[in-house]
């Protein structure tokens, strides 16, 4: 890793958010200096932010701020750490574009925690810490090029690579989500061209070994730089069986792949699924790089690590927990995708608008089309989840929402009947009569309905449902919980709830 920058890293966010620690982490890490506005200022002025708030007023110190950070901006590259409100000026905003901005990411609730005993003006009050944040939520989340969810020392390590390779212009115009976990977690990149601009994350020895499904191997698995070998099956839910991936185990043999090379899962969820769990078996174990082709897979089920096959019984019962080493995202990849299939990975957009809120349902319930905004903030609502709970033991299955009732939908119906969006669509609905939330199911139907997905399902068998329900995975003794959302970002999860009321819910999907 080359420690010369030829632009600097720029560490933006919200105050508490732990950009100062960070910065001083990855200069150090590099042998670079490391600048911060805010001490800048106070070393100029002699006072502290509180103290310059107190005698010259917030726009005397946004003044001097500007002028500390332009300065920074405009001297040779290196490590710098912005004050929270400095993105407020236009000409800051400007200058940023010939740098690398990272947004170090913070919950509202762990912000607040973090500044408790503190002197910053603008942090005394709950109300007016919230507005700002919310506040200055859009204007972090339109600069970040790179978005980290923690300022953990092992994430910043791990990160630093790529945040260079950007710095170097390795990785052209694409923007940087980091997947925090184990081993300080993986990137992943999202931007048209990610699967050949994007900086490979695994060593130039270590083959790639294609794995793709009948509809997406002649349109893009040749995209991969390298190939060793390519091993394709039948597209369809109905295929990510154990069968198949005993085809896909025997084929990786046959073309002699060993634990120093990775496989590549070019495709969508059941692709991803299906080759992330031959990754994590095949002896005993090799990397995955996920590149994503459908919007189900590029907002949902190509993160966090969670691989399976399906049952007759059930579906995702037989998997294993394997992060990739990286997801490549390109949005432009959806261009091939035909309308029934984009409208059932918007399930997935709906749902994570209602797990996340804010500026995602926002843009959701206004109907706003899907583009790479709505993408990248559904992949980052998704990795904040995970990074809690790399296990699912807990609030990771938030992200079950619909799930419950959609997965046994599919099962009951034979994984053919329905695209697995189309069933979510209908978990979504239920979900919602079980969570009580009447104007909310109403206002998600419309919105369902308006992408094109089911809303009902006359033909359902409703005991068939009922019976595959039970066997929910989430399920570990005495009833299935779910989970319930009473409003847009206020998701419940491990909720008990009366037998008669799931069979209520399904009973309305099938009338």
């Amino acid at each position: 890793m080359d420690p010369a920058l030829n632009r600097s890293l720029v560490f933006i966010g919200f105050m508490g958010a732990g950009k100062t620690t960070a910065a001083r982490l990855a200069a150090e890490l590099l042998g670079i200096p490391c600048a911060d506005s805010d001490e800048m200022i106070e070393q100029s002025s002699g006072l502290t932010a509180a103290q310059h708030f107190a005698a010259h007023g917030e726009p005397a110190f946004r003044a001097a701020e500007e002028e500390a950070v332009l300065a920074l901006l405009a001297g040779p590259p290196q490590v710098i750490s912005l004050g929270g409100g400095s993105l407020g000026s236009a000409a800051v905003i400007e200058a940023l574009e010939e740098h690398v901005t990272v947004l170090l990411d913070v919950d509202l609730d762990v912000a607040w925690e973090r500044i408790q005993g503190s002197d910053r003006p603008l942090g005394q009050d709950r109300a007016g810490f919230e507005y700002l944040f919310r506040e200055r939520e859009f204007v972090y989340r339109e600069l970040g090029d790179a978005n980290l969810s923690s300022s953990d020392a092992a994430v910043i390590e791990a990160a630093l690579p790529s945040l260079v390779a950007m710095a170097h212009g390795a990785a052209g115009t694409l923007r940087l989500l980091w997947a925090a976990g184990p081993g300080g977690g993986y990137p992943v990149w999202v931007g048209e061209g990610a699967l050949t601009d994007a900086p490979w994350p695994l060593a130039e020895d270590s083959r790639r070994f294609v794995i793709s499904d009948s509809n997406v191997a002649e349109l893009y698995a040749g995209q991969v730089p390298q190939i060793a070998g390519l091993i394709e099956f039948e597209a369809g839910e109905q295929f990510k069986t154990l069968e198949t991936a005993q085809t896909v185990w025997d084929a990786l043999v046959e073309q002699q792949a060993t634990r120093a090379d990775h496989i590549v899962a070019v495709g969508g969820g059941v692709v991803g699924d299906l080759a992330g769990f031959c990754a994590a078996s095949y002896q005993r174990g090799v990397p995955v790089v996920q590149v994503p082709t459908t919007l189900v897979a590029q907002v949902d089920s190509a993160f966090g690590g969670k691989t399976g096959v399906d049952l007759p019984q059930a579906k995702n019962y037989i998997g294993a927990y394997h992060q990739p080493a990286a997801v490549l995202v390109d949005p432009a990849k959806l261009a091939t995708l035909p309308a029934d299939e984009l409208a059932a990975g918007y399930a997935e957009v709906v749902k994570t608008a209602l797990i996340g809120g804010g500026l995602l349902w926002e843009r959701v319930s206004e109907g706003e089309p899907v583009d790479e905004q709505i993408i990248r903030e559904c992949a980052r609502i998704k990795l904040a989840v995970v990074a809690s709970d790399q296990r699912d033991s807990g609030p990771r299955q938030k992200l079950n929402l619909g799930h419950t009732i959609g997965h046994a939908i599919e099962a009951a119906t034979g994984y053919s009947q329905l695209r697995h969006g189309e069933a979510i669509s209908l978990g979504l609905l239920a979900a919602l009569r079980i969570s009580d939330a009447p104007e909310l199911r109403e206002q998600v139907e419309r919105i369902l309905a308006n992408a094109g997905l089911p809303t009902s399902l006359p033909e359902l068998d409703v005991e068939a449902v009922l019976a595959a329900t039970s066997l929910d995975k989430k399920r570990l003794s005495g009833p299935v919980p779910f989970v319930c959302c009473s409003a847009p970002g206020e998701v419940h999860y491990g909720v008990e709830v009366e037998p008669a009321l799931v069979r209520a819910a399904i009973e309305e999907l099938a009338a």
